[in-house]
């Protein structure tokens, strides 16, 4: 029997008509439904011998590059062929309709397809870095194009490796971007968690700041049990289901 989406409690339409400034933390849950399989489900094929901390770690692209370097172009690929789903309009959607009304939209993301950007998201923060962005391996210095084929290309600065921009075990968040996050988390006055297991630090600590801060929180999981005490609500549900009917309430307009 076919599970059916519940409908947006008619409190949280209220706090986010109201909200000044909403925060929205993202995972690979709405990216799943594009398509795009979640990090260690990439492991398929060739790559399944392969386990993932043995592919996303400085040392084990200093061991070999080349290979590194394949599975994260095969990545970039999928991510670069997936379309943004309802989920993600819907979330642009709201984010204008805050923007035309002077009011503040953050989108904090732990995944690294870049499919906010691609939906057309304005304030985007990666977290973890994109799989659309190489650097120098060497030296960090961005590069505006390379060659996806072959061994990693190398830098045109230092002559260094290229890599990908993202943030691989053992590795510091950016700084800049974490600060961001939690300023957002600190003055939110709705903080919408979509999609994410809440087990990832310090991502997963950033409802937690909001909610200690008295923001309104919205948990959409499927891995949660549905539940609404104000101001913490929890909705088990799809988010390219539920976010447009959300949203579709909110701005009263459509959200796909």
């Amino acid at each position: 029997m076919a599970s059916t989406t519940p409908a947006p409690d008619a409190r949280l339409i209220a706090a986010l008509r109201a909200a000044r400034d909403v925060m929205v933390l993202t995972g690979a849950g709405i990216s799943a439904e594009s398509g795009l399989p979640t990090f260690r489900d990439a492991l398929t094929g060739y790559w399944a011998t392969f386990r993932p901390e043995d592919l996303a770690t400085p040392e084990a692209f200093e061991r070999n590059p080349a290979t590194v370097w394949a599975w994260y172009a095969e990545r970039r690929l999928k991510a670069r062929s997936a379309l943004p789903n309802p989920g993600h309009l819907a979330l642009v959607t709201l984010e204008r309709w805050l923007s035309v009304r002077d009011r503040r939209f953050t989108l904090v993301t732990q995944n690294v397809d870049g499919l906010h950007v691609t939906a057309g998201q304005a304030n985007v923060i990666e977290l973890h870095g994109s799989l659309q962005k190489v650097k120098c391996f060497r030296c960090a210095e961005p590069a505006p194009t390379w060659d996806e084929t072959g061994k990693p290309p190398r830098c045109a600065h230092c002559g260094g490796p290229l890599r990908p921009d993202v943030v691989w075990f053992g590795e510091m968040l950016p700084v800049a971007a974490l600060n961001a996050a939690r300023a957002a988390a600190e003055r939110c006055d709705v903080c919408l968690s979509i999609g994410t297991s809440g087990m990832v630090e310090p991502a997963a600590s950033l409802p937690r700041i909001a909610a200690q801060r008295g923001a309104t929180t919205l948990t959409l999981n499927l891995d949660v049990t549905d539940r609404a005490t104000p101001p913490r609500f929890e909705v088990r549900a799809r988010a390219g289901a539920f976010l447009p009917a959300l949203v579709d309430a909110v701005c009263g307009i459509g959200a796909a």
